[in-house]
């Protein structure tokens, strides 16, 4: 892919025709200790339209330094390292300089900007980025589940990464047992067979890390390597990430709109405001005296407070909207040799719940601990693969015993927001379409259909004409809205949110949390709320359920069980989401 560009890539050294691929990989002995590996000097990124996604963005990065980059959706601090390996569009126009030091057998600066040739300067340029990815700077991408392929083996992408290094086929084995041991995968031999889906987010997120490393990188870009993830593993990822720079000793450059999150682990910091650098310096000098007033803004993160509803459940059970009574959720595992499944893997182990109209209950717990294994129990979503044993009763209506056609019907009533708007919403409809969707399975003509939409974008504060823009169109944080509106425009009783806020930087959480408490004080709408963020899960549900392995190891009043929790495990979730 090609650039309109006019960046400069430098480097110390001047391209030597022919010179071997071990000659390339070669790096520059130079003792870079107090000198910088990477020096940006006033990127820009402009749209075709003249809009500044990136405005002269400069800093230098040294060697066993770890530089952050802060700021909301669309402040520019992805693109900005994108950048840096020609994976942006070419209808951007980028500018500036960029030099990276100790570079071999790359072509000199003069073939990337003073060629009369437009193609032999694109080819020449490419053919410098290729050098540059993963040799010299290896990247950790935002959702592992996008970026990973799930056709292919971990084994097989791995590999992918290591004979793009140079390495001999029949080191690959080794060499990849070798890296899932470094990010502290267990049993790696077992996990280099399995398929993405197979793996945990945590887990994912390593082998992203491992291939990273595969090439043995001078710097390594962390783009959100925390999205998704709960808290205690947010810590853990950071922690390894610290950890492998310093055994390494590379360089990092770690992207978040978690401003605190970085806090414990950067030396130098950039806060980024709609492609401006709004502040710049060292971490702890800026968190001990911020100079703007949109730095202290991302510290703060106020979320409010649950809204204070009284508990009538043991009054009146008739006010029960949701009730499970031991659940039990298996995968299978292995097949025999004629198709039927000879081991099962226990998801969800008898699980119950009782929620009333107009409460919400925060799930809990660890990466791979069930939650969303819940959520589509409860939305009657899982695949066949899957073995469902228990009720759920909704509204006094226990929905497995429902037909196709019965739970077709009964579905207005129990809806879900799923975690990545963008993926599960369609791309090719307008938002029109999106949120009268269901309505139109539910047979409502169009002026009624047009109507309800009109009035469910207004519950979720979307301006009219957004009615008939796309996804792309959209932010995060109105993608997000669009998605609720399209749960909401069912009027349902009971709404099933699954990691709604994690994709979503920290200013744009705190408005849709305040959206999703005004909603359930209006409406008296009952939430199932799946997050690893206890700090949003504290500000909406009254009552918390903490899971662990599949099981419910504690559960009660959300206030009871954060001033005192009485499982280990709990305990330890509540401090880690205390120091983040």
């Amino acid at each position: 892919m090609t650039i309109k560009t006019t960046t400069r890539i430098t480097s110390t050294n001047a391209a030597i025709e022919g010179q071997p691929q071990s000659s390339v990989n070669q790096r520059n002995q130079v003792n870079l200790s107090n000198a910088a590996i990477l020096t940006v000097d006033k990127l820009s990124i402009v749209t075709q339209s003249g809009l500044a996604l990136v405005d002269k963005l400069s800093y230098q990065l040294k060697q066993g330094q770890t530089l952050a980059i802060v700021g909301e959706s669309g402040s520019g601090k992805s693109i900005a390292s994108l950048a840096l390996l020609g994976l942006l569009p070419e209808s951007l126009t980028v500018s500036g300089e960029v030099q990276l030091a100790g570079t071999t057998g790359l072509p000199s600066s003069k073939l990337l900007i003073a060629n009369d040739n437009v193609n032999n300067s694109h080819s020449a340029r490419n053919k410098s980025l290729k050098a540059i990815r993963g040799q010299r700077i290896g990247m950790v991408f935002q959702e592992p589940m996008t970026a990973l392929n799930p056709l292919h083996t971990v084994a097989k992408q791995i590999a992918e990464s290591l004979r793009l290094g140079g390495i001999a086929k029949k080191q690959w084995h080794a060499q990849s047992i070798a890296l899932l041991n470094d990010v502290n995968i267990t049993d790696p031999a077992d996990k280099l067979s399995r398929y993405p889906h197979e793996l945990s987010g945590g887990q994912r997120q390593r082998v992203m890390i491992a291939m990273a490393l595969a090439q043995q990188p001078d710097i390594l870009i962390a783009d959100e390597p925390t999205t998704a993830l709960d808290v205690t593993l947010q810590h853990e990822i950071l922690a390894l990430l610290d950890s492998l720079k310093r055994e390494h000793n590379m360089a990092m450059i770690l992207i978040s709109h978690d401003l605190n999150l970085v806090r414990r682990y950067s030396d130098d910091l950039i806060v980024m405001r709609q492609g401006q650098t709004i502040e710049q310096g060292n971490t702890s000098a800026i968190f001990s005296q911020p100079k703007d007033d949109y730095t202290g803004t991302l510290m703060r993160q106020d979320f409010g407070t649950a809204l204070d509803l009284v508990d009538t459940r043991l009054q009146d059970n008739q006010t029960l909207v949701l009730e499970v009574k031991d659940l039990n959720v298996q995968f299978s595992l292995e097949k025999s040799l004629f198709g039927g499944t000879k081991r099962w893997f226990d998801a969800v182990k008898g699980l119950n719940i009782t929620l009333q109209t107009g409460q919400a209950l925060g799930i809990v717990g660890e990466s791979g601990s069930g939650k969303t294994t819940i959520a589509l129990a409860l939305s009657q979503l899982l695949s066949n693969q899957a073995r469902v044993n228990g009720q759920i009763v909704v509204n006094g209506q226990d929905m497995t015993s429902l037909s196709k056609n019965e739970l077709r019907k009964f579905r207005s009533q129990i809806q879900m927001v799923f975690q990545d708007p963008f993926a599960s919403i369609n791309p090719r409809m307008t938002v029109l379409q999106i949120v009268e969707e269901g309505l139109l399975v539910q047979g409502f003509d169009k002026i009624a259909r047009q109507q309800a939409v009109m009035d469910s974008l207004e519950t979720v504060h979307l301006p009219l004409e957004f009615a008939h823009r796309y996804p792309h169109e959209l932010s995060g944080g109105q993608r997000q809205r669009v998605a609720l509106a399209r749960a909401l425009v069912m009027q349902p009783s009971l709404l099933i949110l699954d990691e709604p806020t994690s994709a979503l930087d920290s200013t744009t959480q705190v408005t849709v949390v305040n959206l999703l408490r005004e909603i359930q004080q209006k409406l008296q709408i009952s939430y199932v709320f799946i997050s690893h963020d206890l700090k949003v899960v504290r500000a909406l549900c009254q009552h918390i359920m903490v899971l662990k392995d599949g099981m419910c190891i504690e559960t009660g009043r959300t206030e009871d069980i954060f001033s005192n929790p009485q499982h280990l495990y709990a305990k330890r979730l509540l401090q880690a989401s205390i120091i983040a």
